[in-house]
């Protein structure tokens, strides 16, 4: 569930009836909209935001406005509301972006920026965004935000920053290359023609010329000032004499016209501003439920809180309206701020305990917000109340935390500032402690918080909420068992929190149940893995847990294709991308890899390229994932397909080299048997034998026994893995060893048993519509194909594979190399893959003696491999062969 927009944040603040024009100003705003920015920095109370809701109602431009508030330091808060303040521009722009912004792991802000920014440039007309009070961001990650999208902004756009402070953007390099329009307290003071105007037209007051000039110079120029002051008077008899009754800092000028302004006004407005002060909007109602009884002895306004907040922006007392329609408002910030200071002294004064009197203003305040469906800012009051127990239930949220709700920040601050006593009394805060650190990556800190949930426990009854909180511990070290591909820990931990969840606890519950299935798929129990999967499926449909639904689809379509069934698991993946999105969520790149394999396997390798390189794409915006690493290698595997042994070569070393800095195990061995092919295709057999026997790759060691010759040590190891295979039900892993098998019967001299084994095979693999299975095993394959065509009854599957050998030029080992130079003349027949490593070997200059030793067999056979080598290539010698070879391609 995302976290509710707030529209009032949206709202453009109306112009004020009566206003102070200040063309001077206003045509430096017009004169900087064809730059990147406009910055008005300055204190508080100098109007900057009614400078520029007075530019916009003028300027020929839409805009937009986002009025900024602490709670928009989450990235995830400001990322979703900065898109909404530009969909008032164009409704329909960063509609797919919402959705990265709700994955458990948010991607790149680049990458999102990225898609928003061209979506912007696509606009026909220019338009402005606004950020209004930016000073109250204090992250650096949006500070990084905005900077790249004041770098990459297109034309169509200005953006303006109004703020308090100089924001952390490279304002240098904007000025110097004259992006940078900016406004400062200088320029906003007003001129004394300016003050004459406010004071006498806005404020009505009736002030000589001397006493206008003696306020502005006592005030200098400052609007806040001005107005206090100008507030203040109004019950003044002698307006001069208390002009020169104050002077000071702006601190103390404040505090001063404060209390003046409140003296002039009855106890019940006096009430109102003060009780309302602890509110950043405030409404009729929610003001009358604050207001609901009064502080100490004050009474409650008779008004109700709608007309007083009317009456409130009547009398210009630093009320600010926040949508046309006039019923949310806001205060002034720093007469909030001043109000706040005054009602934590007025109820010491009145109750003497300032804590506990303001405490039930945001516990009202909290109730309210609760009881209107906006649980993020009822636990905001709530923490703000120090009601430890109020905030608990809130964070939790009736089984939808809000950290699932773009509040993962304030959770976290809130549980950072709290004392380890408060939460050990409520254990349950450790674990939703743990779950919110696992959401944002922290995953260092998760077991710490886990162990001191456990430690808090200790010596509770094991009730139902105990049971459950077990639970939920067990779920959370199951997920970071994933995280590592811990098959036993995973199934350990899932176990035990399925067994203490409460049944009601479906999310949780759901989340385990994935988990769980993952773990069979790494033991390679896919029937419990499948089943498993389905009832993660189930259940997370009917309670709409989209992240689970995706991965247990996911799931399912990873066990179809291992058994085979490609047709299904590339309808499954297809699923998964249409519920991932456009842009889609990073998860994803699952889906394009399980698409990528099976186009590859349909022989269509230009699909099989995209889906791929989009796996890799997205797989490189997740933080410590071993997918990059899966994508690399299939990349890997194509690019030998298509001949590129030196590319595939390249990548696999990197993938290598990255898979054990990180430690990324589990990808080791799928990276070394495709280097084993790299290094068959380059004639390597030493540096082959050494990489299949080291990671015991059993299909992977057959193929080298038979580019060595040796058919029988092939078949061997073949049958028994084979068994292994059946044995555990391995479809997918049972049809490679048949294929290989074949082909090693075939090398063995048994024509008869291969063919028929083939068969075997080709009945396996026709329902899926395998092709590369065969065609990458070259021409021993297409020779067996040939004879299975002329005994067998599949005239058109088989008619199809011969076709793709046709496309593959009947000769796949020397296509590889054929890709760059076309042969000036064919071959009488193409070399073995033996005989191509014995030519390499010629090249490189090594004697028979020497090609007998390196290739462990016998000088007379590498003499029959010469001959048969100078045959095929119609030479004498070794140097013409190694010439032709090089015209040829081979070499």
């Amino acid at each position: 569930m995302s976290k509710p927009i707030v529209f009032t944040k949206l709202y453009i603040p109306s112009p004020r009836s009566k206003a102070v024009l200040r063309p001077r100003l206003i045509e430096r705003l017009n004169e900087g909209i064809q730059r990147k920015l406009t910055l008005i920095s300055a204190s508080a109370g100098c109007g900057k935001t009614t400078l520029v809701s007075e530019w916009i109602a003028g300027c020929s431009q839409p805009a937009a406005w986002l009025s900024l508030e602490e709670g928009d330091n989450d990235l995830v808060s400001f990322l979703t509301y900065l898109i909404a303040a530009v969909q008032t521009i164009a409704t329909n722009i960063g509609e797919g972006v919402f959705g990265l912004l709700q994955s458990p792991q948010l991607p790149p802000v680049e990458s999102i920026l990225t898609i928003l920014l061209n979506e912007i440039a696509a606009l026909p007309s220019n338009f402005v965004l606004v950020l209004d009070d930016y000073h109250v961001i204090d992250a650096i990650p949006i500070d990084n935000a905005i900077a790249f999208f004041l770098e990459h902004m297109p034309p169509q756009m200005h953006l303006v920053i109004a703020t308090r402070e100089d924001p952390r953007l490279p304002l240098a390099q904007l000025r110097v290359s004259n992006q940078l329009t900016e406004v400062r307290a200088t320029d906003l003071r007003f001129t004394s023609t300016e003050a004459a105007e406010f004071l006498g037209q806005v404020m009505g007051l009736q002030l000589s010329s001397d006493n206008i000039a003696l306020l502005e110079s006592r005030t200098e120029g400052w609007i806040a000032g001005l107005q206090l002051a100008a507030l203040s008077m109004q019950g003044h008899e002698d307006p001069a004499s208390f002009i020169k009754s104050f002077s000071g800092s702006h601190h103390f000028v404040l505090d001063y016209l404060v209390e003046e302004v409140l003296k002039q006004r009855s106890v019940s407005i006096q009430t109102f501003l003060l009780c309302t002060s602890i509110l950043d909007r405030l409404c009729g109602p929610l003001c009358d439920a604050v207001l609901r009884k009064g502080v100490g002895e004050n009474i409650a306004p008779t008004a109700s809180g709608q007309e007083t907040l009317e009456y409130l922006e009547h009398a210009n007392l630093f009320i600010v309206p926040l949508d046309n329609e006039r019923r949310w408002y806001r205060y002034h910030h720093l007469f909030a701020d001043l109000l706040r200071k005054r009602l934590r002294q007025s109820i010491t004064s009145n109750i003497g305990d300032d804590v506990r009197g303001v405490a039930e203003l945001h516990i009202r305040a909290s109730i309210w917000y609760e009881d209107n469906g906006l649980e993020i800012e009822a636990f905001q009051h709530a923490t703000a109340a120090n009601d430890t127990q109020r905030a608990a239930r809130l964070m939790e949220g009736e089984g939808m935390p809000l950290i699932f709700r773009g509040a993962a920040v304030p959770v976290l601050n809130w549980l950072d500032s709290m004392p380890n006593d408060e939460l050990d009394a409520q254990p349950q805060l450790w674990v939703m402690y743990a779950s919110a650190m696992l959401m944002v990556g922290q995953m260092i800190s998760v077991e710490p918080k886990l162990q001191a949930a456990e430690k808090a426990l200790q010596g509770n009854e094991q009730d139902d909420k105990t049971r459950d909180l077990i639970g939920h511990i067990a779920a959370i070290r199951a997920t970071l068992a994933v995280s590592k591909h811990q098959a036993e820990t995973i199934i350990a931990e899932s176990r035990r929190a399925l067994n203490y969840l409460h049944p009601d606890n479906l999310p949780v519950r759901t989340a385990t149940t994935w988990t769980l299935g993952y773990a069979y798929q790494l033991q390679g129990d896919r029937a419990a893995a499948s089943k498993a999967y389905a009832e993660a499926l189930s259940i997370s449909q009917m309670i709409g847990h989209v992240m689970i639904t995706l991965m247990a689809t996911l799931g399912l379509g990873n066990i179809q294709e291992a058994q085979n069934q490609l047709h299904v698991a590339a309808e499954t993946y297809r699923h998964v991308l249409d519920m991932a999105g456009d842009p889609p969520q990073l998860v994803a790149c699952e889906a394009h890899l399980g698409l990528a394999r099976i186009c590859y396997e349909w022989n269509d390798l230009d699909a099989a390229m995209h889906h791929g390189q989009k796996s890799v794409q997205l797989a490189k915006q997740f933080e410590h994932t071993d997918r990059v690493v899966a994508g690399e290698v299939f990349l890997a595997r194509l690019k030998l397909a298509r001949g590129e042994v030196s590319g595939a070569a390249a990548i696999l070393a990197k993938a290598d080299h990255f898979a054990r800095q990180q430690n990324f195990v589990n990808q080791v061995p799928h990276i070394a048997a495709a280097h084993v092919l790299a290094l068959l295709h380059q004639g390597n057999l030493v540096a082959a034998v050494h990489l299949a026997q080291k990671h015991e790759l059993h299909i992977s060691q057959a193929r080298v026994h038979l580019a060595q010759g040796d058919a029988s040590a092939a078949l061997a190891l073949l049958e028994t893995w084979r068994g292994q295979a059946e044995e555990k039900g391995w479809e997918d892993e049972r049809l490679k060893v048949m294929v290989v098998q074949a082909v090693a019967l075939y090398a063995h001299g048994e024509i008869f048993k291969a063919v028929q084994l083939l068969v075997d095979a080709l009945t396996m693999a026709e329902p899926g519509g395998f092709i590369r299975i065969f065609v990458d095993e070259g021409i021993p394959m297409l020779r067996l194909l040939s004879e299975a065509a002329a005994h067998e009854n599949m005239p058109n599957y088989l008619g199809n594979l011969l076709a793709e050998f046709d496309a593959e030029e009947l000769n796949t080992e020397i296509n590889y190399a054929q890709r760059e130079a076309k042969p000036a003349q064919p071959l009488i027949e193409p070399l073995s893959g033996r005989e191509l490593e014995v030519l390499h070997l010629i090249a490189q200059g090594l004697s028979n003696s020497e090609i007998s030793e390196r290739l462990f067999i016998a000088l007379t056979t590498v003499k029959g491999h010469n001959r048969i080598i100078f045959d095929k290539l119609q030479v004498k010698r070794r140097t013409e062969a190694v010439a032709l070879a090089r015209k040829l391609g081979l070499l």
